[in-house]
């Protein structure tokens, strides 16, 4: 759940699966996770989504592995040119 707030206007809004618009020049507009507006640094975000979970397909053994993989060294091959 968002909620922004204009600072020409005061109005807070909510975010919902509907548009909502603040009534002035700057024209704030909320929908869901988006926000627009003609000048963001007349916008206030008051609480974001900070808890998304993300989808972690690897597993931590598996990132384990990799960061231990990252680490090695590469072996050079010396070849003769003939």
């Amino acid at each position: 759940m968002l909620v922004v707030r204009c600072k020409d206007c005061n109005t807070e809004l909510i975010s919902t699966s509907k548009t909502q618009v603040c009534s002035c020049s700057n024209m704030m507009t909320i929908r869901g996770d988006s926000v627009t507006a003609v000048d963001f640094s007349r916008v206030v975000m008051i609480n974001s989504l900070k808890n998304r979970e993300k989808n972690n397909v690897l597993s931590n053994q598996d990132l384990e592995y990799q960061e231990a993989r990252r680490s090695r060294r590469v072996k050079k091959l010396n070849f003769e040119v003939r």
